[in-house]
């Protein structure tokens, strides 16, 4: 499946430029965070600011039918850290900046970007921003795929880890001999030196070990609550093929780079289909980052909470300009430089 996505999708530099049409001779693409850059009080200045961000959270609040936004402005950090709380707040966050740039600076999506990506539950932001999928719609999207992962493994039986220094291909093989009959594999290829592994305890604790006896600079359990991007979570893919189903998708305006396939798409069925394989796939980041770069991009804006796409992006290619853009002055600074 994923061969023919990717030919249909955008695999090589002629299919790509079509599909970027009007936005040929545009140099930046929006990205959006996943998991991990959430906080408590995130959006909180930007609601009070901007009533288009206010309006955001309400909506995500009236589709769940809960007070999340409670819980992203006042806590507590564990009730936000619940990837079915999570995975919707960065959403609303993401998408709180989107519709104030819309607002403030007449600054669409489809005007300001060639290109969106998102790491993880950040393509979902992504398609949302570009206009794939409705907020509403997205929301709720969010919270049954973090309530499908976490319920897909038993509590302690998964884990991740992060192994910083060796190549990409030198953690492949180390997962490959750490796994022994269990689950490990490669989950994000986050930028050079920089791989997560994910699957059965045992086997991603037995990736530690053998990451720091061949050299990695740095080699260690993260603190999450299921282990993300692997087979273990085919469970949370079935889940997910049934509630995308029902979703209503439209073509994204402009493409969206898929972690899947690191290539652009904006057919609704491929979109539906790569979302499905994306629970349990490796998300592709360095390589979505390069794809964008040689399609022409030259500077990314990371839409929402924190920074940690802008330094992952800085670690892939230092020749490229990147911004963050979550507070009301990171919002007047972007719309000054347009």
């Amino acid at each position: 499946m994923a061969s023919a996505l990717r030919l249909n999708g955008g695999g090589d530099m002629t299919v790509v430029n079509r599909i970027r049409g009007d936005f040929q001779d545009m140099s930046r693409a929006f990205v959006f965070p996943g998991q991990g850059s959430q906080e408590v009080g995130m959006g909180r200045e930007l609601s009070e600011a901007f009533e288009a961000a206010r309006f955001v959270f309400e909506e995500v609040d009236d589709a769940l039918e809960k007070r999340l936004s409670r819980i992203i402005f006042e806590g507590p950090q564990e009730e936000l850290t619940l990837t079915e709380n999570a995975q919707p707040a960065l959403m609303a966050m993401s998408m709180a900046v989107v519709r104030v740039l819309q607002d403030e600076g007449g600054t669409s999506v489809s005007d300001a970007a060639s290109f969106v990506a998102g790491h993880s539950l950040g393509e979902y932001s992504a398609l949302a921003a570009a206009g794939a999928l409705s907020l509403a719609d997205t929301a709720r999207l969010l919270q049954t795929r973090g309530e499908a992962m976490q319920a897909a493994v038993p509590v302690g039986a998964g884990a991740m880890a992060a192994i910083l220094g060796p190549s990409l291909e030198e953690v492949e093989a180390i997962a490959a001999d750490a796994a022994d009959d269990q689950v490990c594999d490669v989950a994000n290829d986050n930028s050079e030196g920089q791989v997560v592994v994910s699957g059965n305890t045992e086997a991603v604790e037995r990736a530690v070990e053998i990451g720091k006896e061949r050299g990695a600079r740095r080699a260690v359990l993260l603190p999450v609550s299921a282990p993300f991007h692997c087979s273990l979570l085919e469970p949370a893919a079935d889940v997910m093929t049934y509630a995308l189903a029902s979703a209503e998708i439209s073509a994204p305006n402009p493409p969206v780079v898929a972690n899947v396939t690191a290539t652009p798409v904006s057919y609704p069925d491929d979109i539906r289909s790569l979302l499905i394989e994306q629970v349990t796939s490796r998300v592709r980041w360095r390589e979505c980052v390069l794809a964008m770069r040689d399609a022409g991009v030259e500077e990314l804006c990371e839409l929402g909470a924190g920074k940690v796409l802008t330094g992952l992006n800085r670690r892939i290619d230092r020749e490229l300009s990147g911004r963050a853009i979550g507070a009301p002055s990171d919002i007047e600074e972007f719309l000054g430089s347009l």
